[in-house]
């Protein structure tokens, strides 16, 4: 489709863009589960969840449904709609090779969506062939957040097809677009705020005169609705589920205004983790130019779409940051919609925002920059180049690879050590995430999840009572949120990952282990040695540790 119609020069760009975009997942391809990649919201949760989902045989399992294998019971709405295809990818084919075919289809689609939509909608002509595609490119290698898929890096793809929509185009592949990309991308986590952005759009347009164009709202009224169907256990949760949960206990609005003023700045410069653009070099530097120019040239009402992009971007910055402003606080107890749905993330828009925003300064510079429209391949060059510094396999090459990570050999050796059936006992884990355990098919106490019910954090809570008392942080990260519900100490505070090369050990450890027992708890796994273990009325059964795996194991047993 979009290979029509394009002269030799672009089509070599194309076939080249491809080769990168293959260079750049390589180390995926020839590592394996020797790879390095993120662990934040990654390795420690969504990964194991997939297997855990489909192990679980509870795939299809009813909205009243639960998952033994985690917090003897935890909700299986909490682990996705089913009808996700990054759900479906593991479901078939192992982790790393699931992660890698999601990660080639994100990046592939990413780099097609913002190529048609540059070149269909705001960079028509043979003299941009080159800003549209590096622009492309370097769009399709940020490194966003993996289980998000498309949520964020499918938004020009959609935007394209709408605005054919918005334009009178009656062809199918519009519609094709708006029904696919629900299944491979979340509706809260990207695409509900680029719908709602999309029809404050058509009712502006409205406003201003220029007709209902009811094609246009329809279209935006039928994406939605393919979501609400996708999502409908999300849908479900949100407004027929009356059990309380760990998000009516998620509190906000904390910080005070010169702390996010200050996160305004930073959120702008340097973006945010899930919704990373790598964009305070050479993309920063080129839209300032770019507004410089406009300055001095008087350009507003030739680029009023850049000026829109460039303002647009700060707001979503500074709503962003002042989204956690405590004076927010009166309506939020007022209003408890306004807690348990996390508006801040309109900020997932900026992908889109600022790429386009690239390649309109681009195009800018080039014609009105004179001598410095000469330079405009070594800022493509110098985006494209700064996003492979950023590939997982250099950013994270200091932490456990995925092997090292889930450490199945050591997990196996320890199951065949307990060895009695991993549904007859629960474990939980300190110094690491409970996600290994889970992984390895064991039943935890402990987990990640930002929506199970809130008896269960009470009485979790207990096990780690005195150790919360210590640690006025600790106590606000988990009784104000929860969705790590991990064994917290004050000795090691927010740390989860221990390697087995540490020195450091827990040598005043104050749990309960009453309410651990009282769970089904029977065992920890500690990546840390336990002085007083007899204290507290655990015994230490064996030490595991494995060349093959990132931690050694400390297992002790409750008397």
């Amino acid at each position: 489709m979009f290979l029509k119609n394009v002269n030799s020069f672009e089509r070599k760009c194309l076939y080249f863009s491809f080769f990168v975009i293959i260079l750049y997942l390589s180390p995926l391809f020839i590592l394996g589960e020797n790879a390095h990649i993120r662990v934040h919201d990654n390795l420690d949760s969504n990964l194991a969840w997939y297997r855990v989902l489909n192990e679980s045989g509870m795939l299809f399992g009813d909205v009243h449904s639960t998952i033994p294998q985690i917090i003897n019971g935890l909700p299986r709405n909490a682990l996705g709609t089913e009808f996700s295809g990054i759900v479906w990818l593991h479901a078939i084919f192992p982790t790393m090779t699931a992660y890698i075919i999601s990660q080639a289809i994100t990046r592939i689609f990413a780099f097609i969506g913002m190529y048609l939509l540059l070149k269909t909608h705001y960079l028509s002509g043979e003299k941009y062939t080159l800003i549209s595609i590096g622009t492309a490119l370097a769009f399709a290698l940020t490194p966003f957040w993996p289980s998000g898929m498309l949520s964020t890096l499918g938004m020009p793809l959609a935007l394209w097809a709408f605005l054919n929509i918005r334009n009178g185009e009656k062809a199918w592949r519009n519609y094709i677009v708006l029904t696919l990309l629900p299944f491979y991308a979340s509706f809260v986590l990207g695409f509900f705020f680029f719908l709602f952005a999309l029809g404050i759009f058509w009712f502006v347009a409205v406003i201003r005169g220029k007709g209902w164009n009811w094609r246009f709202f329809f279209s935006i009224v039928y994406m939605t609705t393919v979501f609400l169907v996708v999502e409908y256990r999300l849908v479900y949760s949100f407004i027929f589920d009356d059990e309380p949960n760990t998000r009516d206990e998620y509190f906000h609005a904390r910080l005070p205004f010169w702390w996010v003023t200050r996160l305004t700045f930073k959120n702008f410069v340097l973006g945010h983790t899930h919704v990373m653009t790598v964009h305070g070099l050479f993309i920063l530097f080129v839209t300032v130019l770019a507004l410089y120019l406009i300055l001095f040239k008087r350009l507003w009402k030739q680029e009023k779409v850049f000026v829109f992009l460039f303002v647009f971007n700060f707001a979503l910055s500074a709503w962003y940051a002042f989204w956690f402003y405590k004076g927010w606080r009166p309506l939020t107890e007022r209003f408890h919609f306004m807690d348990t749905f996390n508006f801040a993330r309109f900020h997932f828009l900026r992908p889109l925002v600022i790429y386009m925003g690239f390649a309109l300064g681009l195009k800018i510079i080039m014609n009105h920059g004179k001598v410095l429209k000469t330079v405009i391949p070594y800022f493509i060059i110098g985006q494209i180049t700064i996003l492979f510094l950023f590939n997982d396999e250099i950013i994270y090459r200091k932490k456990p690879s995925v092997k090292e990570f889930y450490a199945k050999d050591l997990f196996q050796e320890i199951e065949e050590y307990i060895a009695k059936p991993l549904a007859s006992y629960r474990v939980a884990s300190i110094g690491i995430h409970p996600a290994i355990a889970q992984y390895n098919g064991f039943y935890t106490l402990d987990t990640y999840n930002n929506f199970y019910p809130l008896t269960y954090k009470y009485r979790f809570r207990e096990i780690m009572e005195k150790e919360l008392q210590k640690n006025k942080r600790l106590r606000t990260y988990f009784d104000e949120w929860g969705g790590r519900c991990y064994i917290f100490t004050d000795q090691l505070g927010k740390h989860y990952m221990f390697k087995k090369d540490s020195t450091e050990r827990l040598d005043n450890l104050q749990l309960n282990i009453k309410p651990f027992k009282q769970l089904g708890g029977e065992y920890i796994f500690s990546a840390l040695p336990i002085d007083n273990a007899a204290e507290l009325g655990l015994q230490l059964e064996k030490v595991f540790v494995s060349d093959a795996a990132a931690w050694k194991i400390h297992l002790y047993k409750a008397k």
